[in-house]
């Protein structure tokens, strides 16, 4: 371990970024920039289980690239990479899939949800936790933030690296979970989680008109303007709380009670205030978006980072097995 401890997440890139992307992992990420050596990962090996557009996973590797680079990212002193530039990850799936009981996989929750859906399972999806698994172990990882809904699949981590170490020999740093208990639900525009597969999202960094009307959509209630209105039940204000300080939404919260106020103007106090946020980086991003030599030079050195400590823990796991 460095000066800080190493901390590793990756992000499917399976379309573009929304606000619940933003607030659950993307700004997250960036903080944690602050107390930890971080690895961030575009996860587009795991996004072969269910993406079939090449040119499509291509454009959002480099959408991430360019919105990480736009909220804050600092690429010199951490390391930000494509999954598929490091190929030790594949062959230590290999040799983690030799140690890995059947039944291990079948008590996996995304195997379990694909069944009772009817889902078609390929074998990558079946075998999914043992290459999340080894994203995590070829990197030293010490840290790992998850959501209580990922953990089982650190806990399946863990279980891997305890079990190779003990019948190979001391190999993989064993992880630890940083879950992240008060992740909000984000609401999207017709109230449920915000999420691609509901159709109900806000584009991270749209240009500005298209992200007002985006906001202006949001489903609420038929109370009018007169009326006393909750704001603990609103999604606008649910959203407008995640950009905004104790005393502004207490003031807004008082103004819903008050009535005389129409979901009109709640919504654009709640753009005001997404924007205020939002803009800067949506400038930054539309300038850098287009710039291919800047997002692949950006995706290189992340890749050499990368790969310099997979290396070594590759050769430490060939060398302990007899390779």
């Amino acid at each position: 371990m460095g000066a800080k401890p190493r901390s590793l997440s990756g992000i499917k890139p399976t379309g573009t970024p929304h606000l619940g992307n933003y607030l659950g992992m993307i700004k997250p990420a960036i903080l944690m920039q602050e107390t930890h050596e971080t690895f961030y990962f575009i996860a587009d090996y795991h996004a072969l289980t269910s993406l079939r557009d090449s040119e499509q996973l291509k454009e959002n590797a480099y959408d991430l690239t360019a919105i990480f680079a736009a909220i804050g990212m600092d690429f010199e002193n951490h390391a930000f990479f494509r999954q598929s530039d490091i190929p030790e990850v594949t062959e230590l799936t290999w040799i983690l899939s030799c140690i890995t009981p059947k039944g291990l996989m079948e008590r996996s929750h995304a195997f379990k949800d694909a069944l009772s859906k009817e889902q078609e399972v390929n074998m990558g999806l079946f075998s999914y936790p043992i290459l999340m698994a080894c994203d995590i172990l070829i990197y030293d990882s010490n840290y790992v933030p998850v959501g209580q809904d990922q953990r089982q699949h650190l806990e399946i981590t863990r279980d891997l690296a305890v079990r190779f170490n003990l019948l190979f020999g001391e190999a993989f740093v064993v992880p630890e979970a940083i879950i992240q208990k008060d992740v909000a639900t984000i609401p999207g525009l017709d109230g449920r989680k915000m999420s691609k597969s509901y159709g109900n999202v806000v584009p991270l960094l749209a240009p500005e008109k298209q992200f007002r009307k985006a906001i202006m959509k949001i489903t609420t209630d038929s109370k009018t303007v007169e009326d006393s209105k909750d704001p603990e039940t609103c999604n606008v204000f649910a959203l407008y709380k995640c950009f905004s300080n104790k005393a502004d939404q207490d003031a807004l919260a008082e103004r819903y009670r008050a009535g005389g106020m129409g979901y009109g103007e709640a919504k654009q106090l709640c753009f005001e205030a997404l924007n205020s946020e939002l803009k800067e980086p949506r400038e930054i991003y539309q300038n850098i978006r287009q710039d291919r030599p800047k997002l692949d030079g950006i995706l290189e050195s992340g890749r050499d980072k990368a790969r310099a400590i997979a290396r070594q823990v590759t050769d430490r796991v060939r060398e302990k097995v007899g390779l």
